[in-house]
């Protein structure tokens, strides 16, 4: 009988296995595509498009593609723009989201619930309602910088970044998490005379890794496939991030090849994050139940 049950039990998990490694192929393909096109000129990508050629490195396999694509636009300024604007966003973002869970959840002020409420129900109003307002406010708003002040935000690496920190996702995000933690952590804390910010640094965040990955996985992938936003309120290249350098492929001839060679640079940093991320995520769960 345990040989049986030994034996069922081995092959539902080379069946799970099976699915998993299916359904990643299935994902992966178009990731594969895009690389392998990239290395090929227009014609022939075209050519292999109507078979299994489009996902094999076969023909005239080169580098051409990146060094055009690089030639027609500054395509390393674009890929530091999104990379500065959404990694200064992430990390504003989860600190000040964070803190504003941690405040709904763990003080007790009035007013508390119905804030929270009216946070989450921003979750349904659709970006494109609130552009044209957003606009003409960060258009006349003053900022200090190193040249004094000034009036207006365009054309700006914080116009980017600013109105994007705080959002309800990852509030309620935060919220959900931090109410799932022992009440006997925070009380224990309180008793010992730890103050609320030592509570919040030294015991709420170092257990809150799982969620931390979560939100800051959501929030790059927002913020690094911002198109909207970006082509309303930046007119300057200097400032342009890589999906607004994206059009410049368009204009006149559309190269195919160029335009995969330029797609497979601006998704590295996006590969990349994720795999840290990942790692993060898995270390901070083995820590905490280890802890625990």
């Amino acid at each position: 009988m345990a040989a049986v049950n030994a034996d069922n039990h081995g092959l539902r998990l080379v069946t799970r296995y099976v699915v998993l490694t299916l359904i990643a192929i299935i994902f992966i393909f178009p990731l594969i595509f895009m690389m392998v096109s990239s290395l090929k000129p227009d014609l022939q990508l075209l050519r292999d498009t109507s078979s299994v050629r489009a996902f094999l490195p076969v023909g005239d396999i080169s580098l051409n593609n990146y060094t055009a694509a690089f030639s027609r636009a500054p395509v390393g300024l674009f890929v530091f723009n999104s990379v500065l604007v959404t990694g200064a966003t992430v990390v504003l973002s989860l600190f000040l989201c964070s803190m504003a869970a941690f405040s709904f959840v763990f003080l007790n002020w009035q007013g508390r619930d119905l804030l929270l409420s009216v946070i989450i129900a921003t979750l349904i109003v659709p970006f494109e309602t609130i552009a044209i307002p957003l606009l003409l406010l960060v258009s006349k708003l003053p900022w200090i910088g190193f040249d004094g002040l000034s009036f207006g935000w365009l054309n700006s690496y914080r116009v980017q970044i600013i109105p994007w920190i705080a959002d309800g996702l990852t509030v309620f995000l935060f919220v959900q998490f931090f109410k799932d933690l022992p009440r006997e952590l925070i009380e224990a804390s309180r008793v010992e005379g730890a103050t609320w910010w030592q509570i919040y640094r030294r015991v709420v965040m170092p257990l809150s890794g799982p969620v931390l990955a979560t939100a800051a996985i959501l929030k790059f992938l927002v913020m690094y496939n911002q198109y909207l936003w970006p082509l309303i309120v930046v007119q300057e290249e200097t400032y342009r991030p890589v999906l607004v350098g994206l059009q410049y492929f368009f204009q006149l001839n559309t190269a195919w090849g160029e335009i995969m060679a330029y797609l497979t640079v601006i998704t590295l940093p996006v590969l990349a994050f994720y795999l840290v991320l990942q790692r993060a995520f898995i270390a901070s769960i083995a820590s905490t139940g280890v802890k625990g």
